[in-house]
């Protein structure tokens, strides 16, 4: 009979009736145990197991029982218990004592019986040498309940702190442990040995076929030479993923270090495909329908750029003429340095919207710089040239526009965030090159989330925005550059760009901009959800809020279905103050994606 450690429990898991030739009865016992440690068990009988998935041959039964005392043992040591007493048996037989290529002809009944006994504290619980700054588990003291886990985590806390330092094969290959019974204390002593302490060696690479060995050095930025880092390890792994030319990548480690304490690091890669061809579709109540395309090609020169190619048409079947875009946008990875991408892009657009028209050419580019996984900046310079029709009359005009971005991003998901937040702020320098003054236009968005209840199955979510555009007065300023609020990207209920400035019995876009919205979803099953929310928007004339400006409320629910690609969302929304009175009393949203 195996001889365990500490823990008291009474526990029936279940019992359940097969057929006749299956098995009639399975039960764990263990009188005294705790919520947790009867969970452990449950959670590791090979039995339970076998029974769930329907494997009940007596083969097959007889195997998971003999395999269970480990499993049982595990569970003890797990919470302490170091003296426990585990039985298992099968129709009366104990299944130690069964051989195992002599199982009965049929088993019928299988009880567990678990002896906890009592838990153990540390007595010494001892690891060196560790590094500096190396942080053991809390609970690793004299006096402590002897969890074994605790164990086998103060060896892997003392080397995680020998690797963060550059000793790469830290090991502990010293392991005491021993239970004292009489006096219910474990005596733990881990010997670590550090090795030396190692630099990065060569970044081997395979699996590559079209994508150019340098260049994939160039992205990964290994520093070679340099002391070695997991750190910079992983953040290699994350640059050549974020490439978007390969859909595996995997660096590990060389197991023997090379002649002067140096570690190569092999990196293994599947390429993706060089191509893809992808599709979008919304739809409004009052807008119409949007249908948006792109061709992606992930590596253009053999280098991993990416060269991406949009087109869309906007408002089919709405108030307004279809809008037309192209554009594209041609992307280089580590260039000047290893977390910059250098970017091209050029956009050709006929826009009809509700308050003036535009047909624009933009061309320009810049670099954005990786920070950290969270904070991304860039800056570029664009030309732009424009014919515009709007309140103020027809007229041409051409600038150069210098976009500086950050854009910080703590949400745990970005599709369906239930956690954490995101703000992006933007200022764009306007250098009015013709038939418009110089001026600036500055934005800001924030949104935060907020999960509760099992499984974070309902969210508080809410955003925060604001714009303002300084220089050019009302009539002088480029419409695309000024604000609109309305619609499913603003506030719901409302029209696209129904609040604006009045002017002459026309709307203009406004130079001052606030929105916000605040959405409770709500998760009914795992792929249907419920929400409710409100949005709300201000447009004033001038560039900074005052009281001359003027609100839009709306108010509506929504259901979302959650797919692979992100939650497909449709949402009905009324007015709720603000805004024309002779506007439809809803409207609906259809789309991809959560709102914000």
């Amino acid at each position: 009979m195996p001889r365990l450690s500490p823990l008291v429990l009474s526990l029936t898991l279940s019992t359940a009736a097969f057929p006749a030739a299956a098995l009639d009865s399975f039960r764990i016992v263990a009188p005294g145990a705790s919520d947790n440690l009867a969970d452990k068990l449950g959670r590791a009988s090979l039995i339970k197991a076998a029974r769930d998935e329907d494997r009940t041959t007596p083969q097959d039964l007889l195997a998971a029982a003999r395999a269970d005392y480990r499993a049982y043992v595990g569970a003890l040591y797990s919470e302490g218990y170091y003296n426990g007493t585990v039985n298992i048996l099968i129709d009366g037989r104990e299944a130690a004592d069964i051989p195992p290529l002599e199982p009965p002809a049929q088993i019928s009944r299988i009880e567990v019986r678990v002896n906890p006994g009592q838990t153990f504290t540390f007595g010494e619980a001892r690891v060196a040498p560790i590094a500096p700054e190396t942080d053991l588990p809390d609970g690793f003291a004299p006096g402590e309940p002897a969890y074994s886990e605790l164990v086998s985590d103060a060896g892997k806390a003392a080397v995680k702190g020998w690797r963060a330092v550059g000793f790469a094969k830290a090991d502990v290959p010293q392991q005491q442990v021993t239970a004292n019974h009489a006096a219910r204390r474990l005596d733990v002593r881990l010997g670590v040995d550090p090795g030396p302490r190692l630099t990065f060696g060569e970044l081997r690479i395979s699996g590559n076929k079209r994508v150019r060995t340098e260049r994939i050095r160039e992205i990964a930025g290994l520093p070679t030479g340099k002391v070695f880092d997991p750190d910079e390890l992983d953040l290699a792994s994350e640059r050549l993923r974020r490439a978007g030319a390969f859909r595996s990548v995997s660096l590990s480690e060389a197991e023997e270090v090379a002649p002067g304490n140096v570690l190569p690091i092999d990196a293994a890669l599947i390429e993706e495909k060089r191509r893809r061809l992808g599709f979008g579709a919304e739809l409004s109540s009052v807008d119409g329908a949007t249908l948006s395309t792109y061709w992606l090609h992930r590596n253009l020169l053999g280098g991993a750029e990416r060269l991406r190619i949009d087109g869309e048409i906007a408002q089919i079947g709405g108030d307004e003429q279809p809008d037309f875009t192209l554009s594209a946008r041609f992307t280089r990875p580590a260039t000047f340095q290893t977390d910059t991408d250098l970017y091209v892009l050029g956009t050709l657009a006929r826009e009809r919207e509700p308050n003036y028209d535009s047909d624009s050419f933009t061309f320009g580019g810049g670099l954005t710089r990786i920070v950290t996984p969270e904070l991304t900046l860039e800056a570029g310079a664009l030309f732009r040239t424009a014919h515009i029709d709007d309140a103020f009359g027809e007229r041409d005009y051409t600038l150069i526009a210098f976009p500086i971005t950050a854009e910080y991003d703590k949400r745990n998901d970005e599709l369906n965030p239930t956690g954490g937040y995101y703000i992006d702020l933007g200022v764009q320098p306007l250098l009015g090159l013709s038939d418009t003054p110089s001026g600036a236009q500055i934005t800001a968005d924030a949104r935060a989330y907020y999960g509760f209840g099992k499984d974070d199955r309902a969210v508080v979510a809410g955003r925060l925005q604001f714009g303002s555009l300084v220089g050019p007065d009302l009539n002088e300023a480029p419409p695309d550059y000024l604000f609109y609020a309305g619609g499913g990207g603003s506030v719901r209920g409302f029209p696209y760009q129904e609040l604006g400035v009045e002017v002459d019995d026309e709307t203009v876009g406004g130079r001052s901009f606030i929105g916000a919205s605040v959405e409770l979803r709500g998760g009914i099953t795992d792929a249907l959800g419920l929400v409710g929310f409100v949005d709300t928007a201000y447009i004033g004339a001038n560039s900074w809020i005052d009281d001359e400006g003027s609100w839009i409320t709306g108010a509506g629910i929504g259901v979302r279905y959650q797919t692979g690609l992100g939650p497909i969302r449709f949402d009905i929304a009324t007015p709720v103050s603000g805004g024309d009175d002779d506007i439809s009393p809803y409207q609906i949203y259809i789309g991809i994606g959560q709102a914000f």
